[in-house]
């Protein structure tokens, strides 16, 4: 057998033995927009309970429409980078909009959130420094921190006397600059950083606090500015990491904003910035349109808290075993990958769409069932959504 031979028989035993555990991800193939029902390729209306959809913007009326413009205006695509001939008068605006939503003197567009976690931390740090890391962060954040020279540490998931433990264990070590980086809310989980305690602890320390706010931007907070917000601590953040792709319009890029020197820096050096091709014209456009929204209204925001609080009393008084909180983010726990899987398999056949979540996504013997609640819902959508679970969790024994 050749190299090249030996190489994907190899590939093709990982391959096998990843659907021998039970692990293998299918990918499902929907066949309209994002909405509180959604049809599936093979034809099958189904409530959408798995999207990051939070506000119900992916297909806003004002949102395409304003995308329509942009791509009319400013074309479909800049073939560029941002350096060269790829920013628009559009990005700038966003920019700027971004920064006063929330509340930081200047912001950086990148093609995805992943992107902006890629390169912030080897462009602001070096080897004589420490980033200080929850250890349920994103993998964003994790490969972003790898990619650096700085000196890493990590601690137990929300776990502040650890955060205190490897703060003072980075600064026996001489580390020059700390940088404490924590998911504003964890994606998995729901769980909301306790960033109020974590600024002080910071304080205390001289380290500066950066957060991901992917699943927050939008609708944490009374005005939906984020877990800062929601924490009291808007306009207190070093750094703010996100997204455009969930709650802001659901389509791609990222962002990272912040202190005016930060930004200037990473326009400099941050690699996916510099190599990347800038956000396309109508996702900007877009964007813009989300804003206008967001700071005109919270009509959105609460409705999408409303729903979270029906369908979480729901699905607990069913006896499920949920991961506590009031975030959109709902874990229904299973625990073992090859039941969550077959509760998504019976509940996709019932006329809902969820997902299984299980190793490596989760930790192994944490599995489960990640529902999330949008604007979108209603009461009687979300009714029949939890009707269809208590069918499937008795038919499969999870509950009685």
């Amino acid at each position: 057998m050749s190299s090249a031979e030996a190489f994907y028989a190899s590939i093709r035993a990982e391959l096998d033995s990843i659907r021998e555990a039970g692990l293998y991800k299918r990918e499902r193939i929907i066949a309209t927009p994002q909405g509180a029902v959604i049809r599936t390729a093979d034809g099958r209306e189904v409530i959408n309970l798995c999207a990051n959809n939070y506000l119900g913007l992916s297909s806003h009326p004002k949102v395409i429409e304003a995308a329509h413009e942009a791509l009319r205006t400013h074309g479909f695509g800049l073939s560029s980078v941002r350096f060269i001939c790829g920013t628009q008068d559009l990005h700038k605006t966003l920019e700027a909009r971004l920064s006063r939503f929330l509340g930081t003197e200047d912001t950086i567009l990148y093609g995805s959130a992943f992107d902006a976690n890629g390169g912030l931390f080897e462009t602001l740090l070096g080897p004589d420094d420490a980033v200080i890391s929850d250890e349920l962060n994103h993998a964003s954040i994790i490969d972003g921190i790898r990619l650096s020279k700085a000196r890493r540490y990590r601690y137990k998931h929300n776990d502040l006397d650890d955060l205190r433990a490897q703060l003072q264990r980075a600064d026996a070590e001489g580390a020059r600059f700390k940088l404490v980086f924590s998911d504003g809310v964890f994606s998995m989980d729901g769980t909301v950083a306790r960033l109020d305690e974590i600024r002080e602890i910071c304080d205390a320390h001289g380290a500066l606090l950066g957060i991901d706010e992917c699943h927050a931007t939008g609708f944490m907070g009374k005005r939906g500015r984020g877990t800062h917000e929601a924490r009291g601590l808007f306009g207190k953040i070093d750094i703010i990491t996100g997204t455009l792709g969930k709650a802001l319009g659901g389509a791609s890029g990222g962002f990272t904003s912040g202190r005016k020197e930060v930004i200037d820096l990473l326009r400099q050096r941050s690699r996916p910035y510099l190599f990347s091709n800038t956000v396309a014209p109508a996702i900007v456009g877009a964007s813009i349109a989300v804003l206008d929204l967001l700071e005109g209204s919270t009509e959105l925001r609460d409705r999408l808290e409303r729903n979270t609080a029906f369908f979480r009393a729901g699905i607990a008084a069913l006896g499920f075993d949920i991961k506590p909180g009031d975030h959109p983010i709902v874990p229904i726990m299973v625990y073992d990958a090859e039941p969550a899987q077959k509760l998504a398999e019976r509940l996709l056949e019932l006329g809902v769409y969820v997902v299984g979540f299980f190793y490596p996504v989760v930790p192994k013997g944490q599995a489960r069932i990640r529902v999330q609640m949008s604007a979108v819902h209603d009461e009687i959508t979300l009714q029949r959504a939890l009707d269809a679970f208590a069918q499937a969790g008795r038919e499969l024994g999870l509950i009685r």
